[in-house]
């Protein structure tokens, strides 16, 4: 069965994939999609990731309270300061 590839960016990449791995363009293309599928279902999602992190992070947090609204539009100048 026919697969074209109508993206020239798309056939370009394909085709140095074959030239560089000394492959056939078909066997390029079958390569790169089975690895995209395989990366793409062994990723660990972000939050999963950053376990760690955030562990270290609210250790050392001293007020585990919600910072609100006032607290942050506190930490912004509403003027530029004054030079005198």
């Amino acid at each position: 069965m026919p697969f074209y590839i109508r993206n020239r960016n798309t056939e370009l990449l394909a085709r140095e994939l074959a030239r560089t791995a000394n492959m056939g363009l078909t066997e390029a293309v079958h390569t790169a999609l089975s690895n995209e599928l395989r990366r793409r279902q062994t990723a660990v999602p972000l939050w999963e990731r950053t376990v760690a992190l955030r562990k270290r992070v609210r250790a050392r947090v001293k007020d585990p309270r919600p910072v609100d609204k006032a607290f942050r539009d506190s930490l912004y100048e509403s003027k530029p300061p004054r030079v005198r």
